[in-house]
């Protein structure tokens, strides 16, 4: 348990590091209220022009009030598509977060399994790694596949 709220800590340094900005800020919460407030007041516009073009008739007016319906449907359009975009943003943010906390742990725990003194035989472990004095064979030296003779 230690190990992992050590991990976290840690975590949260990196991420600090890499100076992202936080989702819990002041702005976020204005543009989710700016967001609904798009939402409702779409159809309101809508509403308010379908009132107006069967009050009167005034083709003038009734004009304005396509302009005016036009205007709401719009606002709705956008007000929804930055609703979906803060949706996914968030989504996307959590998503990316914990899968690249997850390759760090699983590379801390296979550092840790390979790594000298954990029980293992040194010589079991220097069996498949290349030995650190000397270099890779060259490709001329390995012997070729039975199915190149």
């Amino acid at each position: 348990m230690n190990d992992n709220t050590q991990r976290i800590e840690q975590f949260k340094t990196e991420v600090a590091a890499l100076r992202l900005r936080d989702p819990a800020t002041g702005l976020d919460r204005r543009l989710v209220r700016l967001r609904v407030a798009g939402l409702a007041a779409g159809p309101g516009f809508g509403i308010a022009a379908w009132f107006i073009s069967h009050g009167t008739r005034n083709p003038l007016q009734q004009r304005d009030a396509i302009v005016v319906a036009l205007l709401g449907l719009t606002v709705a359009v956008v007000g929804s598509a930055l609703f979906v975009k803060g949706a996914v943003a968030g989504l996307l943010r959590f998503w990316m977060a914990r899968p690249c906390y997850e390759q760090q742990a699983q590379a801390d725990r296979i550092a840790a399994s390979v790594a000298p003194g954990n029980g293992r035989d040194e010589r079991a472990v220097r069996s498949w790694a290349w030995p650190a004095s000397s270099s890779r064979p060259s490709p001329s030296s390995r012997p070729s596949p039975s199915w190149r003779r």
